[in-house]
């Protein structure tokens, strides 16, 4: 049993009033001048900018203005008070804790540095890990007894015991996540050269890394991915989590093939239409469903149709919607700021301000938790750039409490994390009351100051 689970219930009501607090003076006391402003027309991905990442950043939740990199991309909710109970802002609460993890791809995820990992969860905050099981490559990350897997060749020995893994983390309670790469998939692209997408000249279509992927309208795909996660699910992973579950933004439409069924079905339709499958198949296993998405498809149409995620629509058909946030990822002028990744807290706080926007304009009942990416790394490649330390990632972090959200996950594509971002149950209790002490009082000197403006003094 983790370390604190006693005290945890008494920790997490304390917390929901603390961020009742926060709420409350958000909406109450704060005024509209002190949030960043929106500036959805320079939010893009297709601004042309080259990036290269370094091989310790590198991510799959990483690619910036339109360029693909070699890692890329991470139940009803309905915003209630809180009150002990109910929903905050599209966050599940399910009776259950909130999810705080870390990302570890299968490398890692069978090193004795796992050891080092499943203690940093068990003796701070963090309660999850995000494990590779098929990865960027398409390989499946341990032997899967799965048919299709077997036939393909597609399981690696990265993770030589995954029932023993799986086993020692539930023993300290932690919440496993699969992440399964989707239509990124070189492998299964060369193997079933059928379902790769292809240029009209008839040749195998490549991104600029020179990898194919795999054609979205292709049933076959989703049959594959199907399998996978649930094979996944029968291992003991309580969540599935799929990544690149849209197209390549190096894709040119106008050059492309993807078969007669993209002659009735759009991009978002398609991606829409997985995201259903995938949730009717699998949510029957008692597993929960979950999709990374870009940050800037929250609020922008160019990047919806270009990469085929449309945030509200996808959030219909999931457990749980994860938008990668990174504030690296941010132009300059988004959201107002001139360099977002030198502005943690506003990047985040305005992203997801937005985010809680677009949801609370969904219909009904039927909406995705949100559980936001982010970022752990420095992006040494971004001009006017910070180092991200543990007051940077604190700061994300209360940029999502602030908006609304109380569930995150850290991406650092080197898996590491340093402790001293990390907080116990009992500091991050404190903490979160330090802070809300000191958004009230922010929020009154505002106040004081907007009324004596508007009383001519």
């Amino acid at each position: 049993m983790k370390k604190g689970n006693k005290r945890k219930n008494g920790l997490r009501f304390v917390q929901m009033l603390l961020t009742a607090v926060i709420l409350m003076t958000l909406n109450g006391c704060g005024t509209k001048e002190a949030r960043p402003v929106m500036q959805q027309k320079e939010n893009k991905l297709v601004s042309g900018n080259e990036i290269v990442l370094e091989p310790e950043t590198v991510s799959e939740n990483s690619s910036i203005s339109g360029n693909e990199t070699v890692y890329e991309e991470m139940s009803e909710a309905e915003e209630q008070a809180v009150a002990g109970e109910g929903t905050v802002s599209g966050n599940q609460i399910d009776g259950d804790r909130k999810i705080k993890g870390i990302y570890v791809s299968g490398p890692i995820a069978g090193h004795p540095k796992m050891d080092e990992l499943i203690e940093l969860v068990d003796e701070t905050e963090l309660n999850a890990l995000v494990i590779d099981v098929k990865n960027d490559d398409g390989r499946i990350t341990y032997h899967m007894d799965s048919g299709q897997v077997k036939e393909l060749g597609a399981s690696m020995n990265l993770v030589s015991d995954m029932d023993g893994l799986i086993r020692k983390c539930k023993e300290k309670d932690i919440y496993l996540i699969a992440r399964i790469v989707a239509f990124k998939d070189p492998y299964l692209a060369e193997q079933r050269p059928e379902l790769c997408i292809r240029r009209k000249t008839g040749e195998m279509f490549r991104d600029k890394n020179g990898l194919a992927w795999v054609n979205p309208y292709r049933k076959e795909v989703w049959d594959y991915l199907v399998e996978v996660a649930s094979q996944a699910a029968a291992d003991g992973f309580d969540e599935i989590q799929f990544d690149y579950i849209r197209f390549s933004t190096d894709l040119k439409p106008d050059q492309l093939d993807f078969g007669p069924e993209a002659e009735e079905k759009g991009r978002t339709d398609v991606i829409t239409e997985f995201t259903g499958y995938a949730y009717e198949k699998l949510s029957p296993l008692g597993v929960k469903v979950a999709a990374d998405v870009y940050g800037t498809v929250i609020d922008n149409q160019v990047d919806q149709d270009l990469v085929g995620q449309q945030y509200g629509t996808m959030a219909e058909h999931l457990d749980y919607i994860c938008p990668m946030v990174y504030p690296s990822h941010y132009g300059p002028g988004n959201f107002g700021l001139s360099v977002p990744d030198a502005e943690p807290y506003e990047t985040i706080f305005a992203a997801m301000t937005r985010s809680r926007e677009v949801l609370e304009q969904i219909p009904g009942e039927r909406r995705a938790g949100v559980r936001v990416w982010l970022q752990a790394f420095t992006a040494k490649w971004v001009k006017g750039h910070i180092s991200y330390g543990p007051e940077q990632i604190r700061s994300q972090i209360h940029g999502a409490y602030d908006a609304g959200y109380e569930e995150w996950i850290l991406w650092n594509a080197a898996v590491n994390y340093k402790r001293e971002a990390l907080l116990t149950d009992e500091e991050a209790a404190e903490e979160t009351g330090k802070w809300a002490e000191e958004k009230a009082e922010r929020a009154a000197v505002q106040e004081n100051v907007s009324g004596n403006d508007e009383g001519g003094f």
